[in-house]
């Protein structure tokens, strides 16, 4: 039966949603291309939902999504008979052309979605300006901002850091308004890892307000100027994936201007540049502008991440590193799961789908629970039972380095000021141990020891 928002007459389209089931069925190949489209909720019937839910277990499992497969799924969560049964199963692509362009059923059935969003918020914007408890002002400051994010669903892509400075413009930025692995440009790191390996899963994670994001971005640069952590040419340049669940693509390039820069950022947002941090500046995001870097803030998911690295690839060639910025900002299809499990299937997807199909090290970022603070004042460093949520992340990821800076816990220790630890807890083809690390606060940037003796030196 239909449900309840069907049967009031909102928009909907049952055989477009029935096809883009039934193009599954047929080829589990473009079920990444589905789901990083559309959202359980984009399904009208409830039938609909639970046979893409149970397609989404599948996936995130690695295994084959067909009439089987799914029948048996739905056998195990006791709701086939929920959905009309085998024979619904085997319907669901009558019809359907022999030669599939599912992108167009899947874009009418996100079109439907937001149409039916639209009414519902619509009506509670109704609801709110007829009883009359808000300001007009604070109703649309409210519902403006919801209906603002239904502008473009889905359709925000990876952008080279060149097209954004483009679109944003230079002025914008600067007047505020070993193995086969990829070197990170830190030595001791690099020896240590023979660099971040290919088909594998390295995570980055410290408390909040340490900066892993600088440190991840840091590496990025690296990695996209050639660099070898002393800022002389190096190695050739490789491109970089940024995804970044926390901050925007235009906060994300100043940083790494900034840096490039070694501009004072706090400098920049207040808008007290000096002429010749200015032109430093100007000259920063010209370079950044012609880097392989990639930068996405608009990923909700893995399968969504995992579709749009397959779509940079087939435009732009093999990747050399992969960011995600941060797991704990990842959406889960499976909203029944526990956190907890929900994190272990991500981990799993990014290492075994991610990383391994792709040929590609994926770095991830990871908040740490409070435990660091609540053991003695003496010994704050992080250890790895205190990943915060899941366990699964330590088993499966091939790397766990923590940051950590102790000037944090002891402000007052000025012997500590500017120093950094990354403390490599786990390292599946190597050893462990600590690295020690210049932060330089003000430019958002972490140098090698030997690099910045020598730079202070000079």
């Amino acid at each position: 039966m239909a449900d309840l928002a069907l049967e009031r007459g909102l928009p909907a389209n049952l055989d477009a949603e029935r096809f883009v089931l039934g193009a599954v069925l047929q080829d589990d190949s473009c079920f990444p291309s589905v789901a990083s489209e559309l959202k359980l909720e984009d399904f009208s019937l409830e039938k609909h939902r639970r046979i893409f839910l149970r397609m989404v277990d599948l996936h995130e499992r690695g295994e084959r999504i067909d009439r089987v497969t799914v029948a048996n799924e739905l056998t195990k969560h006791r709701q086939l008979e929920s959905v009309d049964g085998v024979l619904y199963l085997v319907s669901l692509d009558d019809g359907l052309p022999e030669l599939v362009s599912f992108e167009s059923y899947v874009q009418i059935v996100r079109d439907k979605a937001v149409l039916r969003q639209l009414a519902f918020t619509g009506q509670r914007m109704t609801d709110a300006a007829l009883q009359q408890q808000e300001s007009a002002y604070e109703i649309a400051a409210r519902f403006g901002e919801e209906l603002a994010g239904f502008k473009g669903r889905g359709r925000s892509e990876l952008e080279s850091v060149g097209d954004t400075i483009e679109n944003e413009g230079l002025s914008s930025f600067i007047t505020p308004s070993g193995r086969d692995g990829v070197p990170t440009g830190y030595t001791a790191l690099d020896q240590m890892t023979g660099g971040l390996q290919r088909g594998e899963l390295a995570v980055l994670a410290a408390r909040p307000s340490m900066g892993k994001t600088a440190l991840a971005l840091n590496i990025s640069a690296n990695i996209a100027f050639g660099c070898n952590g002393h800022r002389e040419p190096g190695d050739e340049p490789g491109s970089v994936a940024i995804f970044s669940l926390e901050m925007s693509k235009r906060s994300l390039i100043l940083r790494l201007a900034c840096a490039r820069a070694r501009v004072d950022s706090q400098k920049q947002r207040a808008g007290f540049l000096n002429h010749g941090e200015k032109a430093r500046l100007s000259r920063a995001l010209q370079d950044i502008s012609g880097a392989p870097l990639f930068i996405d803030d608009s990923a909700s998911t893995v399968i969504d991440i995992h579709h749009k690295i397959g779509r940079l690839r087939a435009d732009h060639g093999e990747l050399d590193l992969v960011v995600i910025d941060y797991l704990g900002l990842i959406g889960a299809h499976a909203e029944s799961e526990s956190r907890t499990r929900q994190l272990g299937i991500m981990t799993s997807y990014l290492k075994t789908r991610v990383a391994k199909e792709l040929h590609v090290p994926v770095l991830l970022l990871s908040q740490l629970s409070r435990a660091p603070e609540k053991r003695a004042e003496h010994d704050h460093r992080p250890i790895l039972s205190d990943l915060r949520e899941s366990g699964d992340i330590e088993q499966d990821a091939d790397l766990v380095a923590f940051l950590f800076r102790e000037e944090m816990y002891k402000p007052d220790a000025a012997h500590l000021a500017g120093t950094a630890e990354l403390i490599v807890a786990k390292n599946r083809n190597g050893p462990t141990g600590s690295i020690d690390l210049v932060w330089l606060r003000e430019f958002t940037k972490f140098e090698n020891p030997a690099a910045w003796a020598g730079e202070r030196g000079a």
